[in-house]
């Protein structure tokens, strides 16, 4: 198991500028290449503030000329807003451009406001999803490639630029046993993010994905299975409150534009609450936030729990100060990371065969 970050690059703050939110990204990112993290991931939304990123391959290109280690990720890709031929070449450009260090995540995307947008239905998200993988596998595999399916046709065509990495590693983000089956039945691995829950429903994700992987003939830990979750190092109370309200913040926007009923001012979309939402304090003590020994003891267990393959954190949600999550970043990897180490063992031995 290792462990990595994920940047949403959301914009809370009406008057900041795109550019500098792209730059802490890139700084964020350099660290965590010094300290040790295996990936960053970039985010990919569309059309509101809720995510500035539209295209998480050009945060790996950039970020690839100032790291030297860390694998850079896309989580994700949502392919059916993409023209398959483009975004081949465009993947393969990437792996090479970071030298092999590409992680691909790609997903069926859930937004309906996003998919108006691009003149796409997605109630066919799913369907067309499977064809893309088939143009993408084949794609990487061979030096033509020749496709007819329902939503996508592809005359005899080479792609010029190839990736480093032979085969390139690809998760599948989701939380149900059909995306995760799709995984399974292509030797993808399995990306989900534990929202706001607590432990045990983080447990049914993991549950979803070994249900999945074991209806398609494979084991769990062909799966490589990894996960996301909010994450702010604090001995300050009030910091940890602030810290759980933006990820509140954050989970009412998605689970607003999941439902189609995003709300805007301006160019701003409003936090409405969501459905059976918690308390805030429960949200508070659902997530990775406190002390180095409360973030340490949380994470060992659910750990314990998932036993994933890789591990990232949002280090920085909402309006987070910078400083903070740089802050968080850095906790982590010197003092957390040790803790996890002395409680479980060589961590590397975690959620492999």
């Amino acid at each position: 198991m290792d462990f990595g970050i994920f940047n949403l690059m959301g914009a809370r703050e009406p008057g900041k500028p795109a550019a500098q939110v792209f730059a802490e990204v890139a700084e964020q990112t350099r660290l965590a290449d010094e300290l040790g993290y295996g990936i960053a991931w970039f985010a990919e939304h569309h059309f509101s503030n809720y995510c500035l990123c539209a295209s998480p391959l050009m945060l790996v290109a950039h970020c690839a000329s100032i790291t030297k280690r860390i694998r850079l990720g896309t989580a994700v890709v949502v392919l059916p807003l993409y023209s398959p031929a483009r975004l081949v070449a465009e993947i393969a450009t990437a792996d090479a451009l970071s030298n092999g260090r590409l992680a691909l995540g790609i997903g069926t995307g859930y937004q309906p406001y996003e998919f108006e947008r691009f003149g796409v239905n997605l109630a066919e998200a799913m369907a067309q999803t499977e064809e893309f993988c088939d143009i993408i596998d084949a794609a990487f595999a061979r030096d033509f490639i020749e496709y007819k399916g329902r939503h996508y046709q592809l005359p005899r065509t080479h792609i010029p630029a190839r990736p480093v990495q032979n085969p390139l590693p690809i998760w599948v983000a989701g939380h149900t046993e059909h995306v995760f089956r799709l995984a399974a039945r292509r030797g993808y691995r399995a990306l989900s993010s534990g929202r706001t829950s607590a432990t045990a429903a983080i447990g049914e994700y993991r549950n979803a994905v070994e249900t999945a992987y074991r209806a398609e003939g494979k084991s769990f830990a062909a799966a490589q299975f990894a996960m996301q979750r909010f994450c702010c190092i604090t001995d300050d109370p009030n910091e940890a409150m602030r810290f759980a309200e933006n990820a509140r913040y954050q989970a009412r926007l998605a689970s607003n534009l999941r439902r189609r009923e995003e709300v805007m001012d301006g160019t701003m979309l409003v936090d409405r609450p969501a459905p059976d939402e918690p308390p805030l304090e429960t949200i508070r003590n659902n997530l990775l936030i406190g002390s180095v020994d409360r973030v340490a003891a949380k994470l060992e267990a659910e750990i314990r729990t998932l036993e994933p393959a890789h591990f990232c954190f949002a280090f920085k949600v909402g309006s987070t100060p910078h400083a903070v999550a740089m802050r968080s970043t850095e906790l982590f990897m010197r003092e957390v990371k040790p803790r996890l180490e002395r409680a479980l063992g060589p961590l590397e031995r975690i959620g492999v065969a």
